[in-house]
């Protein structure tokens, strides 16, 4: 299992002021930066499994935190991304508020145990208010991954 999120982040997977004006481009642009940093992967496969997970239901899971997440073929392990929005867009989250941070989670086909228990352990995280506001605070993407792995 993952019991961190330095477990499953590298910095070049973190990214402080994306620009993106609705979920979809969220998604696709998500599926594109991804596709770059993982050997073998298809954006238009990342983006497919994305989207048809949002299908079932919204990832925001509120306060402004959005945690796609999906199966992958070409992953061996599981892997995260982060991205810190620079405008909030409408993600359909359970409360309604806009999302302006994003983690998304990329685990093997076959990792359906650890999936779910990173997705817990995300959760948790992500809920405390103190940790999404030191988030929010930060200036780089640099210092965006040194606050989320603290």
């Amino acid at each position: 299992m993952s019991s961190s999120i330095s477990q499953i982040l590298t910095p070049e997977r973190t990214l402080l002021g994306a620009q993106c004006t609705s979920k979809k481009r969220v998604i696709e642009y998500i599926s594109g930066f991804l596709a770059d940093k993982i050997d073998d992967s298809q954006s238009d496969e990342i983006y497919e499994k994305l989207i048809a997970r949002e299908k079932l239901g919204s990832t925001g899971i509120g306060e402004g935190i959005a945690i796609p997440h999906s199966r992958l073929q070409e992953c061996d392990d599981t892997l995260g991304a982060l991205f810190v929005l620079d405008q909030a867009v409408d993600f359909d989250a359970i409360d309604r508020k806009p999302v302006d941070i994003v983690f998304v989670l990329l685990v093997p086909e076959e990792a359906t145990e650890q999936h779910l228990q990173t997705l817990s352990m995300l959760a948790q995280k992500f809920n405390d208010g103190d940790f999404r506001n030191t988030l929010r605070q930060a200036t780089s993407s640099e210092d965006l991954y040194q606050k989320v792995i603290q």
